[in-house]
């Protein structure tokens, strides 16, 4: 394959996504990490591998002649929205809650901002995806089903004490009804997300693959 920057943001992009996990999952340290296969609860470390996972699938499957299939270019798509709900988050909620400082630190400078930062930038400048209405609501699967699975975890063995606590978010620090509608916000967030995706890789993209 030519080697063009969509291709080598798409080798480095996993490198970078598994590299930071194994560092997170060896040597845990700072705000919102935890060692082992812990550290697999957080959405952002799930965002930031599906985001990975999509590129290597993307680079796999492509063919010069051919480009990439549809599928891999959907997958890209809703991913790099997960990791821009990663981003988002952290920088509105979390980074005020918490310290931007505390927010970069470690594995977490990789998965709460340049991973994400590079995710988007690709997907505005460099897909040629024309991504539709359909996908638009497929990008925002990831934050529901996450967002469901926290919560069955809370509603079935409560939320328990640190260093053991179920809501390692935080999210429930203002009450059920709070924690819900969080949740709830957070997966509207990835669908408004997704569509400013949308319009931005139609309005500015730089080139066509």
């Amino acid at each position: 394959m030519k080697a063009t920057p969509r291709k080598i943001l798409n080798i480095v992009l996993p490198v970078a996504v598994f590299g930071a996990w194994l560092y997170m999952a060896l040597k845990a340290g700072g705000m919102l990490s935890s060692a082992g296969i812990g550290s697999l609860k957080y959405f952002t470390v799930l965002s930031n591998m599906l985001e990975g996972a999509a590129c290597i699938l993307w680079l796999a499957f492509r063919r010069e002649e051919e480009g990439a299939p549809h599928w891999t270019e959907r997958l890209k798509y809703v991913a790099a929205v997960a990791v821009f709900v990663t981003l988002t988050v952290v920088m509105v909620f979390f980074g005020p809650l918490y310290g931007y400082r505390n927010m970069v630190g470690g594995a977490n400078l990789w998965f709460h901002l340049l991973v994400p930062v590079a995710a988007v930038l690709e997907q505005i400048f460099l897909s040629g995806y024309d991504a539709g209405r359909k996908d638009n609501l497929l990008a925002g699967l990831p934050a529901l089903l996450y967002g469901l699975v926290y919560l069955i975890n809370l509603l079935l063995n409560g939320v328990g004490e640190e260093p053991f606590s179920n809501d390692w978010y935080g999210f429930l620090l203002w009450g059920w009804p709070v924690g819900f509608a969080i949740f709830g916000v957070i997966v509207l967030i990835s669908l408004g997300l997704g569509w400013i995706l949308r319009k931005a890789g139609t309005r500015y993209r730089l080139i066509n693959q």
